[in-house]
């Protein structure tokens, strides 16, 4: 939003900021080639610049770049070093993925990255590329990348509803907003038909199909508007950044933006769809401005109600609707705010003023028009009575309370009268000509508390008693020296300014406090919002919020299927009669009020109003009170609305979150499934054909086969049925840890004993490694599981086992460190990789070393640390510090029971 309360001819402090961000930041700059359409030759266009760039002695390295078999693509790629793309299996295929850990290693000053919006294969570190490209950036390298308009994800909708595709790919918004530098590549769509039927695009088959549908002249000229639009988007936002730096004034004609000015005139709504109308014709963006001013305090409650509605207009047709506040005259204000906004077109009402109100107060738009140099004015009569297209029709309201008051024009009276007493009794010390300055300070008094109308009774009351009592001939209203007139008429001018000053001043303040109290009540219920976790939580809040400050009793309904249901309320009420519930429901079905003082259904009890976000209506929100007649005043649904829209965004906060937290739970589940299909496929698979191959010898080959031959078969069927049922048991252990089934049996236990057994269980998985064991002696008796603790070094010893090459030392170290003992399994292996200490322990997942996939589910570890985290202790992964090999540590605690005394005892 422009800064309207800044010197315009100062640069503006967030631009200036967001400039020397650019220059001082170590993050790579990111350029994309823009197309409308796949074929316009955006690879080209960025090998092309990436050649120039090698050429230029930068270092050029292509991360991946898809040619689709286009000669002229692939002979620009001689002479560039390419990353060899990585191998992901999936589905009984091989595809073929950028290797962007190699492309980090090898670290370029410049990568060529094409397709920023393609998919990753299933078990890639990021699912899109361009989450890739965000990590090459953030390591400081730069990247060339490619991208289609079809891609843009705020244009997806727009996309399919112009060439019936929906596509599936997308890439946020953000990255293209964070994007240095976006070239358009376009070509005339009757020559890219041309290519396409040349077969430079795609291969005949997929060109004859994509001519009949896609690649329609009439659907390439409209994304080709897109692709155009989307940019010159972005120029304008860089050139409306350029002028705030560097404090130029607006506006440059690079673009156009329409502003409407809103006011409490029953045109103001007309004045908008108009201003809707000029922005369409314009293709620019627009906006509906009010400002705040001097004024606002004397306006009723309907007028405030036509501002705020008008307001809201704007905001459902697609404008942006900007309230200010005002500081000078009101034209100053628009004209700060037009320039500042490069706006080019300000629409404004045509003044029905009196000659006598605009000589008195001055004509806005006269004002405008003089003060606008290269801005162009649109003075239009406005719409007096709203159309019948309107998307909402305005809720009956409590009428505004109005009507005279005598209180305040007492109060002043009584102040001249205590000023003229003062001046009275002062006048023996401070003489006749100071009585004036006491009458002033009782005006300028009531001026500031009770506004212009008593300070001008004030000054008329104190005028007189200045005539009565002070100019001679005193206690006659008779001027007798023709000088005192001037003194009287110079008195009575200046009291008439100061009250008009004083009470100026009050009103800004009135408003000034206003509005504080009232951000400051919103601040504080978007902080107890964003606090909320929770649906329940957030309903719960919305209604309390709405009941505290408007003394209404609050529903919340929400969809539920076709219907609507209570999901919250405040008091809490559960029910609704029939006609509560279909004013709710065809307030929810149409996006209008409906119920009680509403057009629609008003015979309910209760007033129901749509929740409304940019994704349209997600809940209704019912108002009850014990009066009669309308149950909000004009403020009242103001303030609504503005509670019902927070409220509404934070439902909405809250239900993507849950999407999100549902699709991540989808993803997890789904790749635990392919994992745990893969272990079943090739880690079981194995055993079992072993067992088959085996029988199957013995069965044919009984009679033929010598005794030792029988008895290695007979071995290894045993040896990987064993295997076999090892894996099958992990499967089962890991699925009692995620049910919370596993309740540990503890009991003093030898650890000694327990690890005697478990090695004699693993004797033949360690029988080609050598096996050393240090026990300290004496160690205390710990409270374990035996079945549990026996598995959980079954499963180390089998993880070293794996990992350590045959031959090496397999090492089972029992000590004690104060208070807990620690038993450490140590290999002689090549160790963990840094970034896999802490992963091991995760769920089928398995460190792999080059192209060797050792046998397994993946289960072991994780396993282990929930056996033993069940059973009190910890265990932890690491490397040797003393050679090669990684070691797993397990902390148990001693009982109290068992703890060394005291010495000092």
């Amino acid at each position: 939003m422009p800064e309207t309360t800044r010197d315009p001819t100062r640069p503006s402090p967030d631009a200036l900021l967001e400039a020397a961000r650019r220059e001082e930041r170590t993050r790579g700059r990111l350029k994309v080639f823009l197309g409308a359409a796949p074929g316009v030759g955006k690879t080209y266009e960025m090998l092309t610049i990436g050649r120039a760039r090698l050429k230029a002695g930068i270092d050029v390295v292509i991360g991946v770049v898809e040619t689709h078999g286009r000669a002229e693509t692939e002979a620009l790629l001689d002479g560039f070093e390419t990353i060899p793309r990585r191998s992901v299996p999936y589905h009984g295929t091989v595809l073929q993925e950028m290797d962007l850990d190699a492309l980090l290693a090898r670290r370029p000053a410049l990568a060529l990255v094409d397709e920023l919006a393609h998919t990753n294969a299933p078990g890639s570190r990021h699912p899109k590329r361009y989450q890739d490209v965000e990590e090459l950036l953030d390591a400081g390298i730069d990247v060339l990348t490619t991208l289609n308009i079809q891609h843009v994800e705020s244009l997806n909708d727009v996309v399919a509803s112009i060439t019936r595709i929906r596509v599936r790919e997308t890439v946020p918004d953000g990255v293209l907003d964070r994007a240095d530098d976006i070239e358009v590549v376009d070509l005339n769509p009757d020559d890219l038909i041309q290519r396409l039927k040349d077969g430079n695009v795609y291969v005949p088959t997929h060109a004859e199909r994509a001519l009949k549908h896609y690649f329609s002249r009439g659907n390439l000229t409209a994304l080709r508007e897109l692709a155009l639009r989307r940019t010159a988007d972005r120029v304008d936002d860089e050139l409306l950044g350029h002028m705030r730096a560097n404090a130029i004034a607006g506006p440059w004609a690079a673009g156009e933006r329409v502003l409407v000015c809103v006011n409490e005139d029953p045109r103001s709504a007309g004045l908008v769809r108009y201003a809707k109308r000029l922005a369409d014709r314009l293709h620019a963006p627009w906006t509906a401005l009010s400002i705040e001013g001097a004024r606002a305090a004397t306006l009723s409650e309907a007028e405030r109600d036509r501002i705020a509605e008008a307001l809201r207009i704007a905001d459902r047709l697609g404008g942006d609707a900007v309230t200010l506040p005002g500081g000078r005259r009101i034209a100053d204000d628009v004209l700060d705010y037009a320039r500042s906004a490069n706006v080019n077109h300000i629409v404004v009402g045509k003044a029905n003023r009196s000659w006598l109100f605009e000589l008195l107060n001055g004509s806005v738009v006269h004002d405008l028009v003089r003060g606008s140099g290269a801005i162009s004015v649109h003075v239009v009569p406005g719409e007096a009575v709203p159309d019948t297209t309107q998307p909402r029709r305005p809720v009956a309201v409590a009428p505004s309370r109005s009507g005279f008051e005598a209180r305040p024009y007492a109060v002043a009276l009584s102040a001249v009268a205590a000023g003229l007493g003062a001046a009275i009794l002062a006048q023996p010390y401070a003489g006749v000509e100071n009585a004036d300055l006491f009458l002033l300070t009782a005006i300028v008094a009531v001026a500031v508390r009770w506004g212009l109308g008593p300070a001008l009774a004030a000054v008329v009351a104190a005028s007189l008693a200045y005539n009565f009592f002070f100019l001679p001939p005193v206690y006659t209203l008779t001027i007798a020296d023709p000088t005192n007139v001037a003194a009287f008429l110079l008195f009575t001018l200046v009291a008439v300014l100061v009250s008009n000053l004083a009470s100026r001043a009050r009103r800004v303040a009135v408003v000034s406090q206003g509005r504080a109290r009232a951000t400051e009540r919103l601040f504080g219920f978007s902080r107890k919002l964003a606090a909320c976790g929770t649906l329940d939580d957030v309903l719960w809040a919305t209604c309390a919020q709405v009941a505290a400050m408007l003394k209404v009793r609050v529903v919340l309904l929400l969809p539920d299927g076709q219907a609507v249901t209570v999901r919250a309320g405040y008091p809490p009420e559960d029910m609704l009669d029939e006609a509560d519930l279909a004013a709710a429901q065809w307030a929810f079905d149409n996006d209008r009020p409906a119920g009680r003082g509403a057009d629609t259904l008003p015979g309910a009890k209760r007033l129901f109003l749509p929740m409304r976000t940019g994704r349209g209506t997600i809940g209704v929100i019912g108002l009850d009170s014990d009066g009669t007649g309308p149950i909000l005043s004009p403020e009242g649904r103001r303030l609504l609305d503005a509670l019902a829209d927070m409220g509404a965004l934070a439902i909405e906060r809250v239900r993507l979150v849950e999407d999100l937290d549902r699709a991540e739970r989808a993803a997890e589940t789904d790749r635990l499934r392919q994992a745990l299909l893969t272990s079943i496929s090739h880690d079981l698979r194995t055993p079992l054909a072993s067992v088959l191959g085996a029988a199957s010898t013995l069965r044919d080959l009984e009679s033929a086969l010598p005794a030792d031959a029988k008895a290695e078969l007979l071995a290894t069927i045993i040896e990987e049925s064993e295997r076999l049922n090892r894996f099958i048991a992990n499967l089962l252990d890991m699925t009692r840890l995620e049910a919370g089934a596993v309740a540990p049996n503890l009991s003093a236990q030898d650890v000694a004993e327990t690890v005697d057994t478990a090695l004699r269980r693993t004797q033949k998985i360690l029988a080609a490694h050598r096996v050393a064991v240090e026990v300290e002696p004496d160690l205390p008796a710990l409270a374990l599981d035996p079945v549990l603790f026996e598995q959980v070094l079954v499963n180390l010893l089998d993880n070293a086992a794996k990992y350590a090459p045959e031959g090496s030392t397999v090492t089972l170290q029992v000590r004690r460190a104060d208070d807990r003992v620690r038993i450490a399994v140590l290999d002689e292996g090549d160790g963990l990789p840094e970034a896999d200490v802490e992963r091991v322990f995760d769920k089928f997942y398995r460190v792999r070393k080059g192209d060797r996939v050792r046998a397994g589910t993946g289960l072991g570890l994780a396993i282990s640390r929930g056996f033993v985290e069940a059973m009190g202790g910890t265990v932890t992964a690491g490397n040797r510090r003393d050679r090669s090999g990684a070691c797993f540590t397990i902390s148990l605690p001693v009982p109290a029971r068992t703890a060394p005394k005291d010495i000092a005892a």
